[in-house]
């Protein structure tokens, strides 16, 4: 008989938990009353037999003791146990007040649960301690295939391969013969029930990208009279950096692929209120001191003092981004040119001083006063060097998802971009910023930001 032992775990278990129950009421009694002799008296014969009753409730309406291998880990045994005593002490504590039983020691209750836990804990992690030693030794396994070979199927062997203590076989991969699986397979579609049967195969994996719906139907039907359990694997792996999540229409799940942790109401709200409070505090505070580099800005070349370019923010919505002017008048009368670096020609002296310290991005706040930007975030780009952007790395539009900022990781590891592989470059370390957004994280960019400007090391 297949897993003729497997069927005993779970009566194990309920025993075990229930004579933990009762060796703990009759310890916590003891320990108490320094007596067991009366234990089963009254009043306390009542509470104990409404001990067992409770906990039976719960086993049979939770079904505690039911989940899959995978779950089968400390933390969810400890998680579940913890998750049954908090109810089973609000039924108490109900019962108990109820029939004004304040006759009961609380002492004795306390004492009752915290041995029960304790017991319960370490039974549960010996077991489980016991079970992957005896499963990674080659027993009480599971047998499983994989139907369709690719990279999806070699991941779920290396999966059980890595873990044998979850105690899953792997039993041989089924598919077409192509000149890419040849000599991999153990079978195709047209033997694989028969070595199902044969094999005693518990456990079929279908990969969804390799496998088609005339292939997959026959694996669903003979489930059940072939005693196997068929599941899918759908490879998710390249949405997973956009903070996927499951939304259900019914009965029918739905893969969102927008980004729930930059849609977040919550952190964009807070991100907002940091910026406008920011902002206002620093554009108050510095006012003498930006008007001063205004006006060395205005007397040290010819212009305005102030430099307004169009760049494209979150949602890809154009702007107008402001600046206090560093390079001479007309400096990209040709064209959209980047800057050669601080030893750029059409730099002026004092803004190459005002770039090494970061000064001349100051009137960005205004930015973040009317919502353009944020006070951090990724730097914000033309459309014209945008396009010559996404054909290196296409992965830049993940930062058209959140609000450009002033200061960003690229500008603080890397600086100005001199030409488009530069940007990529620069773009390298803004990837991470979407990913890692948090309000310690914000204070760390805008403390390292700080050190810069000290520094004077703006690149």
């Amino acid at each position: 008989m297949r897993h003729r032992y497997s069927i005993l775990f779970f009566p194990l278990h309920v025993i075990v938990d229930f004579l933990s129950l009762n060796a703990a009421f009759v310890g916590a009694y003891w320990i108490k009353f320094q007596t067991v002799e009366t234990v089963w008296d009254q009043p306390y014969a009542t509470l104990w037999a409404t001990f067992n009753l409770i906990w039976l409730i719960e086993i049979l309406l939770l079904k505690p003791y039911i989940f899959p291998r995978q779950l089968f880990k400390a933390d969810h045994l400890i998680r579940k146990l913890l998750i049954l005593m908090i109810i089973h002490v609000s039924v108490i504590s109900i019962y108990w007040v109820s029939i004004r039983a304040y006759y009961y020691s609380r002492e004795h209750l306390l004492i009752t649960y915290l041995l029960f836990i304790g017991l319960a804990a370490v039974i549960r992690i010996g077991g489980l301690l016991f079970l992957r030693e005896y499963r990674a030794r080659g027993y009480n396994n599971r047998r499983y295939v994989v139907v369709g070979y690719g990279k999806l199927a070699a991941s779920i062997k290396s999966f059980y391969d890595t873990h044998p203590e979850m105690g899953f076989r792997f039993c041989g991969y089924f598919d077409q013969p192509t000149l890419e699986n040849q000599g991999l397979l153990t079978g195709d579609y047209t033997n694989l029930l028969a070595y199902i049967q044969k094999e005693q195969i518990d456990c079929v994996y279908c990969c969804m990208p390799y496998i088609d719906n005339n292939n997959l139907r026959p694996i669903a039907d003979n489930a059940e009279v072939l005693d196997y359990q068929v599941k899918l694997l759908v490879d998710f792996r390249g949405f997973l950096a956009r903070s996927t999540s499951v939304e259900y229409h019914d009965f029918l799940p739905v893969l969102n692929l927008s980004s729930e942790v930059i849609a977040d109401f919550r952190v964009n709200i807070f991100k907002r209120s940091f910026d406008i409070l920011f902002s206002l505090l620093a554009l108050g505070l510095g006012a003498p001191f930006f008007l001063l580099i205004a006006v060395i800005t205005k007397v040290t070349s010819k212009g305005p003092i102030f430099y307004a370019q169009e760049r494209i923010g979150r949602s890809g919505k154009p702007f107008k981004i402001y600046k206090y002017r560093s390079m001479y008048v007309d400096a990209e009368k040709t064209g959209p040119v980047l800057s050669g670096g601080l030893l750029d020609a059409r730099i002026t002296p004092w803004g190459r001083f005002m770039r090494k310290t970061r000064l001349d991005e100051i009137p960005q706040f205004y930015n973040v006063l009317i919502g353009d930007m944020s006070v951090v975030g990724p730097r914000p780009e033309r459309q014209y060097f945008i396009d010559q952007i996404v054909e290196i790395a296409p992965e830049y539009r993940s930062l058209l998802k959140v609000k450009p900022g002033i200061t960003s990781i690229g500008q603080i590891r890397f600086g100005y971009a001199a030409n488009v592989d530069e940007m990529v470059q620069r773009l390298r370390y803004d990837l991470i910023y979407p990913k890692r957004r948090s309000f310690l994280f914000d204070m760390w960019i805008i403390a390292q930001t700080l050190r810069v400007m000290a520094q004077g090391r703006g690149k």
